[in-house]
């Protein structure tokens, strides 16, 4: 049986689907990477575009810098075809060994295991979100309550005494108060 973290691991994600390179698919099938694309060659109407794609000089560039240096004779000399998860699965139809039939099997339940994992994040990143929201929601409200509080706790500063001469203006005499605002 083969590892379903060896799967995992081959699974990769491009143009927004996940997909897994022909020369990965072909070490887990046992056969060569130039046979099975020969098999796949023979039956070109069962692999339409959404099956199975063939990788652009720049997305090869891209995975060949994730993969770090590769060894002799693990350099694309060819641009890989990739196939998405309806292309593996028509791959056992194309292919017909025990060997591709087990692979398969283990190839499609890895692909709904990282489905469900998928759609299990989601749920759990929407769930975060709305108490995100509800969170900020109360905080403000705590810390606008905490303010109040803190208004509440703090003494009223005593009324200061006024130093100095002060005229107070309603008992002045009309001519004083003129010459008072005239100054």
């Amino acid at each position: 049986m083969i590892p379903a973290e060896r799967i995992e691991r081959a699974i990769l994600l491009l143009r927004g689907q996940k997909v897994m390179l022909d020369r990965d698919l072909a070490a887990l099938y046992g056969v060569q990477t130039k046979a099975l694309n020969k098999a796949v060659g023979r039956n070109p109407d069962r692999f339409p575009a959404d099956f199975m794609f063939k990788l652009t000089k720049e997305e090869a560039d891209s995975l060949r810098f994730q993969f770090g240096t590769l060894k002799r004779g693990q350099h694309f000399k060819y641009l890989p075809y990739v196939f998405t998860e309806q292309g593996v699965a028509m791959l056992s139809s194309v292919l017909n060994s025990q060997r591709a039939v087990h692979v398969n099997i283990a190839i499609m339940r890895t692909f709904v295991r990282l489905r469900e994992t998928l759609s299990l994040h989601k749920e759990l990143a929407q769930k975060l979100a709305e108490l995100e929201r509800k969170i900020e929601s109360h905080d403000e409200s705590i810390h606008t309550l905490f303010e109040a509080i803190r208004q509440l706790m703090t003494p009223p500063e005593p009324p200061r005494r006024e130093i100095g001469f002060h005229v107070k203006e309603d008992n002045v005499p009309y001519r004083i108060k003129r010459r008072a605002t005239c100054r």
